[in-house]
């Protein structure tokens, strides 16, 4: 079984506040002063933030989201970065019922942005479950300033340009890039 990750890396929705910030720099990059085109304004810098976390490797802002990790021993990686908690750990039965692990059961550790689980005890658990929150910044303002310039930029091109086939601005990824994050290898719990 491979890690699953539910509302992980991609899958962005704005809060409330970090929509208005994210609309208001979209329409500021399209000097845009109407309100008519709002809803669609959020939904392409959520789009732009989604590109540039599976991009980056990353997830941006944090959230928690539900990882889902085979039932063996070692130390398993929780599959998103960077992870700032790991909040409860559940073991899901064969018949798909969830219930919490004991404590004495399992290990966490963060490390350096990781977050790893080892399992002890499973309890008869088929698959564990684990709630994580991950993310590099706590809203849009707290993303370092060069990711969010090319998600801007990203969603106004995808606003501007809804009609053509030619590819994004080559900037925004350059923006982008000094913020990549991927392993060549397996990482290795010591």
């Amino acid at each position: 079984m491979m890690t699953m990750v539910a509302n992980g890396p991609g899958v962005v929705t704005l809060g409330p506040q970090d929509r208005v910030r994210a609309i208001d720099a979209v329409k500021a990059a399209l000097a845009l002063a109407r309100d008519d085109h709002d809803a669609l304004l959020a939904a392409l810098a959520e789009t732009a933030l989604g590109l540039a976390e599976q991009f980056l490797g990353q997830m941006l802002i944090a959230r928690t989201i539900t990882v889902t990790l085979p039932v063996q021993s070692g130390w398993q990686r929780m599959g998103v970065v960077p992870v700032t908690a790991i909040t409860a750990v559940m073991g899901v039965n064969a018949d798909g019922v969830a219930t919490p692990l004991a404590a004495l059961g399992y290990e966490i550790d963060l490390v350096r942005g990781e977050g790893w689980l080892r399992l002890r005890d499973a309890g008869g658990a088929v698959r564990v479950t684990a709630e994580v929150t991950a993310g590099l910044a706590t809203d849009w303002d707290a993303i370092p300033p060069a990711i969010r310039q090319g998600a801007v930029m990203l969603a106004a091109y995808l606003f501007s340009e809804r009609d053509t086939t030619r590819p994004p601005p080559g900037a925004i990824t350059a923006l982008w890039r000094p913020y990549r994050s991927f392993t060549l290898t397996g990482s290795i719990h010591s």
